[in-house]
């Protein structure tokens, strides 16, 4: 090399250390900088007035309503068959993890914002963004869902006067939109938006009425399978018949039609779709369990949150989980799967054993739990739109409280939004939609935990052999940028070889059922190398704060729940993920252009410069307990 070029290299490592270099540890810095548990000049206007069993009530609500009464239907029907049961079993325990660490980071950072708090708190703004625009997609298509499952139970209660008019006059035949505009939803979303704008505590009053009606409802749904439940709709295999019935003019169909049909219904048993439709059923299954969310948000209207808040989470998925359990296998005992109305399941079940008036009964059940679980999901979507605002992520106006303490602007803005996409989406769209979005917000909760239990240690024993053998007693804090950026990979190094494994064993299934040479070898290669960063993460000191609430088996718990959500997110179809990133584009752009330059964080940090980390939460964690 000449001399010439060695001079231009030099030149050119030289600018990079004293002027890209710098700029990029500031743009690291301005995406990660967190928000203090207790910021200065932040006041609480909300009304601490809710309790340990209206939580409980919110949680029930918001999760017994469509995902049981409507899309229990569906998943048997389309994916998974009589195995929908392992179905919502996979999906209960992929939610109880993520509920597990939501409780603890309830009860160490008790304020409204849910897991977008947590994120801000002990990740940094950029990812508490994008946890936050998750959540909002969420709650408004999930929303929208429900509000669409509503008036499609209504609808059949009356022989569909409403469907049938609306696709003959105002028809919508495009792929991913609905067969037509609902016009009743939209109004209904308003209705309740305008509810709750106008009280909290009246509206549980509410909701806990109508959601003991819902349980009624479904017990009797349960019982009801004893009796009229049938063990031979788990084993039946002939369906040939109900082929050529669902056939206009079979007789002149070819082998091939009746082939894809055949396909269409399975295989018959209880596996009619083989274990990959059950797994794929588990991802849409997991929106029957995203209600536990809401109570995550209600950290500055509970009289005692560091306590309510973990006990109503873990209470309200064990009794969603029984129902969900219960409810699902009562369906499928009373009625053949591939015989299974997608929009009105159970009404149509009892129709089917003989027990039509009972349908009166489960459609009015429906009816009420439908309208708390739209009351439930509209409750946390303006929180958390309130709680972005509130920080300068989102526009200002959103964080508006009105006299009689609720976010009114977020709350009818919200609904607004939810009505929009009711107007013009299809179901099944809007349920795979809201699955994303509570999944990765669920995954980054659990990565909350771990950086909130393994705080950061000195830079001297973090690459030391001797340090995997004898870790410090207790941890010590880091203060150079490029120490605490090793930490972060490395005690955060599982969590990529967990998104790694999880995509693998997803995409090469066929090959390990197979037991071919190299998918065996690659994906046990990529667990030993997993199983060796979880021990190495549980040799590492935890912080001595305690909180009213704490997950065992960290960090266990913590990467099963990850692993879990990656492997749910990954059974997603691709036209989800099409549409997933079209949000998250939105989103991006609205944060480059918008929040990044309005933080309030920004403000605090550029008029008294200081260093913000987990320290302090742990800090103020403390204090608060204390």
């Amino acid at each position: 090399m000449s001399f010439t070029n060695f001079a231009f290299f030099h030149d050119r490592a030289a600018t990079w250390k004293t002027t890209t270099w710098p700029r990029v540890q500031r743009s690291i810095r301005t995406l990660s900088r967190k928000k203090p548990l207790e910021p200065e000049g932040e006041n609480s206007n909300f009304c601490r007035c809710l309790t340990t069993l209206d939580l409980v009530g919110l949680g029930i609500a918001s999760t017994l309503g469509a995902g049981i009464y409507i899309v229990t239907g569906e998943v048997a029907r389309e994916v998974a068959g009589p195995s929908i049961i392992i179905s919502f079993f996979v999906a209960a325990v992929a939610s109880i993890f993520a509920g597990l660490c939501y409780a603890e980071c309830a009860a160490r950072i008790p304020k409204t914002g849910s897991a977008y708090l947590y994120c801000y708190v002990s990740v940094g703004e950029a990812l508490a963004f994008v946890t936050g625009w998750n959540l909002i997609l969420s709650y408004v298509i999930g929303t929208s869902s429900m509000a669409k499952a509503w008036t499609g139970v209504f609808d059949d209660l009356i022989d569909n006067v409403i469907a049938k008019t609306l696709t003959k006059y105002i028809p919508m035949n495009s792929p991913g939109l609905a067969q037509y505009p609902d016009f009743l939803a939209a109004g209904l979303i308003m209705m309740l938006a305008g509810t709750l704008a106008f009280g909290v505590k009246e509206s549980t009053i509410v909701n806990i009425i109508f959601t003991a009606v819902n349980v009624i409802v479904l017990v009797f749904i349960i019982i009801a399978a004893f009796i009229k439940g049938d063990l031979h709709n788990w084993r039946i295999k002939e369906i040939v018949e109900f082929t050529f019935a669902l056939t206009d003019n079979c007789f002149l169909c070819s082998n091939d039609t009746l082939d894809h049909r055949m396909s269409d219904l399975g295989k018959g048993g209880f596996l009619p779709f083989g274990f990959d439709g059950t797994l794929a059923g588990s991802a849409t299954c997991f929106y029957a369990f995203v209600g536990f969310n809401c109570i995550a948000t209600t950290g500055e209207e509970v009289k005692n949150p560091q306590k309510a808040i973990p006990f109503g989470i873990v209470l309200s998925l064990l009794i969603c989980f029984l129902a969900c359990f219960g409810v699902s296998a009562s369906l499928t005992l009373m009625m053949p799967y591939y015989q299974l109305d997608s929009h009105s399941p159970l009404p149509v079940a009892f129709e089917y054993v003989g027990w039509e008036p009972a349908k009166y009964v489960v459609a009015i059940g429906s009816l009420c739990a439908l309208s708390t679980s739209l009351l439930a999901a509209m409750f946390p979507m303006a929180r958390v739109l309130f709680a972005m605002a509130r920080d300068g992520l989102l526009f200002k106006k959103l964080c508006y409280i009105s006299v009689r303490h609720t976010p009114v602007v977020a709350t009818l803005s919200s609904g607004a939004a939810a009505a929009v996409m009711v107007l013009l989406l299809d179901l099944k769209a809007l349920v795979d939609m809201t699955s994303i979005g509570f999944i990765f917000a669920h995954t980054l909760v659990a990565v909350c935990i771990l950086i909130l239990r393994y705080v950061p240690i000195s830079g001297k024993h973090l690459f030391l052999k001797k340090y995997y053998k004898i870790p410090p007693s207790r941890p010590t804090k880091c203060h150079s940028f490029t120490n605490s950026l090793k930490m972060l990979i490395f005690h955060h190094d599982s969590v990529f070889l967990v998104v790694i494994l999880s995509v693998i064993m997803s995409e090469a299934r066929s090959s390990l059922r197979r037991r071919e040479v190299w998918s065996v070898l690659f994906v046990t290669i990529l667990i030993v190398i997993f199983i060796l960063a979880v021990i190495l993460i549980w040799r590492q000191p935890q912080g001595t704060t305690k909180a009213a609430f704490m997950v065992t088996g960290v960090p266990i718990i913590p990467v099963l729940s990850i692993f879990i959500n990656t492997y749910l997110m990954v059974q997603l179809e691709g036209e989800t993920w099409i549409s997933y990133a079209v949000w998250m584009a939105v989103g991006l752009i609205i944060y480059f252009s918008y929040g990044i330059r309005h933080s309030i964080q920004k403000r605090r940090i550029a008029s008294a410069p200081a260093e913000i980390n987990i320290d302090n939460v742990n800090s103020n964690n403390a204090d608060s307990a204390a």
